[in-house]
């Protein structure tokens, strides 16, 4: 008995195993109750409640998910009951449709947890239109895709009532997963083999991992901050507090930057030490992965042993460098220091399962260590949404361009009364993307998945005759989709494709909805295309001047936080990370906003090339700061601070105020070398602060041109403008 209960244990700590038990028993519900009551008809609304409430699922503590459920029941009922009383009048339904699709998508201004409702009403809104012939009665219909999405909402509060802290911890694992990945990323830095485009690109894919690192420690810190309001005593919710803030330390020790790898590269070409250097990152990359999977399965992360060898050769090998006298001392001593750093992440790793508990200490404590970005009532609700009633805002544009899309697919079916027209909004609303790239991405990927499903859905149909056998297969795509729909976008669409034409089949017309449906498919992908290339295009509001400012504005500030810790001694507080967190958020948005360029049309080759570059020095720019950060602790000596604070007002005059750099920093750039080159042996902290400023200041001039020259853009024909 005691193998069967090990093993019904360990499955319960798969969430994707779990999930799709859920997802399992929401669709069988909706598929054989209606059959057992014979009333197959409502199978069709209850599935597609159940879809929507499940691309509508927000994880939150419990009395804030129960608020979140009774908020999506009535968005649900409301616009589906609206669709169902404007339907017979076009020219209301049309006006309804526009400001229906601007507020609701506007809502997500409010942040996630509306975002995600909001979108579910749209769904909803369309699945509506889909089935409005269904039923006589108005409310039939718009009362069975609540129940459905109802249904959905008793499984998955079940299922978060039984495993409070499983989506935690899973974001927890995923936050040490990509940690990994980045770790991976950092180590490419240290390829003796690395040639000038090589490095570069090595830096871009640094800085695209470093994004999607933060936008994950985004949301963990999130999942954590909802639970430390509604439960301020759980063990598992302090103890992944403290992994998160483990997490934190290790990514901005491993982002730092002690010396310029490049030139690093050509120096030690021909010594083991870079190798040494990048076997330990890789790793530690594999160590942070290790640990991921520890978190998933709830076993002992046990530190691996190879570390201590890997150490001791390390420096052993830097010691003899050092005594060899071959090579520049100055860099054998940023060498020594990023040693230090890679020893710290060591102790981290090794040390996580001891030190987790001391969080426990001062709970009171504990929850003032994450800023609350929470909504503060009415008046903060309606700053948000009027900071983006204009039409430099994604989120407005992004609303009036699908409101527009949808009203002309509407406007094409009345015309036209093309079959099953209704098929064409709901895939523009699926493919149309706040951003030209994400769009575009969706497009061949819609059509592909939706022939695909188109072909296989009526071969189940023809070969399997039966009510219950296509209603298991109706089950087991949507399984499929759910598991499919964040991974595989068009498996994810053959498989709704499937669902969809099982559903029409209940009322007789699947054969005759199959070309229709991959017909409407291929017009809304054109609507959606025509939507992000025509209708206030990303390039036309091009957000990359004031994404770089925000930036460096965010990454001066992280630096004079660091300085000022210098002056007082080091600080983990709440102000430290929020400044530190801000710098990150913004090189990431920098990195995303870049690394789509190349997908624009028309897009200057000179400008996409000075923005790469900017990518590649701003983010090593953030790394050199990190490194300061890391070894930030009190100075007593008066010249270094002095140092600190000229080198700071240089910097925020080069990049906030457009300042040219002076000879007093170039100078000061020269002083710091002379003092380097004498090797005071006896003050390394000071020699690490000089190191870093020396780095910094060295790419200050190039980061200041860049900056400035990608304040004004191209127009598509030829002429420049200032960015708006």
């Amino acid at each position: 008995m005691n193998p069967w209960f090990g093993r019904l244990k360990q499955a319960t700590y798969n969430t994707t195993f779990m999930y799709n038990v859920r997802m399992l028993i929401a669709f069988t519900g909706t598929a054989f109750v209606p059959y057992l009551l014979n009333f197959q008809l409502a199978t069709i609304p209850l599935t597609l409640g159940v879809v929507a409430a499940g691309i509508s699922d927000i994880d939150d503590r419990f009395s804030v998910r129960i608020m979140n459920l009774i908020y999506t029941y009535i968005g649900f009922f409301i616009t589906a009951a609206s669709v169902q009383l404007l339907f017979p009048y076009p020219a209301a339904f049309a006006i309804g449709l526009i400001v229906s699709c601007i507020g609701w998508i506007l809502l997500g201004s409010l942040g996630r947890r509306y975002a995600t409702i909001a979108y579910g009403c749209l769904v909803v809104s369309v699945y509506s239109m889909l089935g409005v012939h269904l039923f006589e009665q108005w409310y039939l219909q718009p009362a069975l895709l609540v129940a459905g999405a109802a249904w959905y909402g008793l499984l998955s509060t079940i299922s978060f009532l039984l495993f409070p802290v499983r989506k935690l911890q899973d974001q927890l694992s995923a936050s040490y997963h990509a940690l990994g990945s980045f770790l991976f990323a950092k180590s490419n830095l240290f390829d003796v083999d690395m040639t000038p485009s090589s490095y570069q690109q090595s830096m871009i894919d640094l800085a695209l991992e470093n994004g999607k690192l933060i936008s994950i420690f985004n949301d963990m810190r999130m999942a954590l901050l909802t639970r430390l309001k509604g439960d301020r005593g759980q063990k598992d919710t302090r103890r992944s507090l403290q992994y998160y803030f483990v997490a934190q330390d290790i990514h901005e020790r491993a982002d730092s930057a002690h010396i310029d790898y490049q030139k690093l590269a050509k120096i030690f070409q021909h010594s083991d030490i870079l190798f040494r250097f990048q076997r330990i990152l890789t790793i530690q990359g594999k160590a942070c992965q290790d640990l991921a999977n520890c978190i998933l399965t709830r076993t002992r992360y046990v530190h691996n042993k190879r570390f201590k060898h890997s150490f001791e050769n390390l420096r052993l090998s830097l010691e003899k460098l050092h005594a060899d006298q071959v090579y520049d001392q100055v860099r054998i001593n940023a060498l020594f220091a990023l040693y230090q750093n890679l020893k710290s992440i060591d102790a981290q790793l090794q040390n996580l399962e001891t030190e987790r508990n001391i969080q426990l200490i001062n709970a009171q404590q504990v929850e003032n260590q994450l800023k609350d970005d929470d909504l503060k009532g009415w008046n903060d609700m309606m700053v948000r949404v009027k900071q983006h009633l204009t039409p430099e805002s994604v989120l407005f544009r992004h609303a009036v361009r699908l409101s527009i899309v949808l009203f002309i697919g509407y406007i094409f079916i009345q015309l036209t009364h093309i079959a099953y027209g209704y098929w064409i909004l709901l895939t523009a609303l699926f493919v149309c993307q706040p951003n030209f790239n994400a769009t575009k991405r969706r497009l061949y990927l819609r059509i592909v998945g939706t022939l695909i499903g188109i072909i296989v859905g009526l071969a189940i149909i023809y070969f399997i005759p039966s009510l219950q056998g296509q209603l298991v297969m109706l089950v087991l795509s949507g399984v499929l989709f759910f598991e499919l729909r964040s991974k595989q976008y068009a498996q994810a669409t053959a498989f709704i494709t499937i669902l969809a034409l099982i559903n029409f089949n209940l009322d007789g017309s699947a054969f005759a909805a199959g070309l229709p449906r991959l017909i409407d498919t291929i017009i809304g992908c054109a609507l959606a295309w025509f939507g992000v290339s025509f209708i206030w295009p990303d390039w036309k509001f091009r957000r990359l001047p004031r994404t770089i400012q925000r930036s460096l504005q965010a990454q001066c500030k992280y630096l004079a936080e660091v300085v000022t810790q210098y002056h007082q001694g080091r600080n983990n507080a709440l102000n430290y990370r929020v400044v530190r967190r801000a710098a990150h958020n913004n090189d990431a948005e920098v990195a995303s906003l870049i690394s789509t360029l190349a997908t624009e049309p028309n897009i200057d080759p000179t400008q996409k090339a000075q923005a790469f570059e900017f990518l590649c020095l701003s983010h090593t720019f953030l790394s050199y700061i990190a490194a300061l950060g890391a070894h930030r602790e009190r100075i007593e000596d008066p010249a270094i601070l002095s140092v600190l604070d000229q080198a700071l007002d240089d910097i925020q005059g080069a990049l906030l105020r457009d300042e040219v750099p002076d000879l007093s920093s170039q100078n000061m750039l020269q002083s710091i070398r002379e003092r380097l080159s004498r090797n005071d042996e006896n003050d390394q902290k000071s020699l690490i602060i000089l190191q870093q400023l020396s780095l910094i200041l060295s790419i200050l001039t190039r980061l200041s041109m860049l900056k400035q020259s990608l304040s004004h853009e191209p127009r598509e024909d030829g002429t420049e403008f200032a960015s708006l």
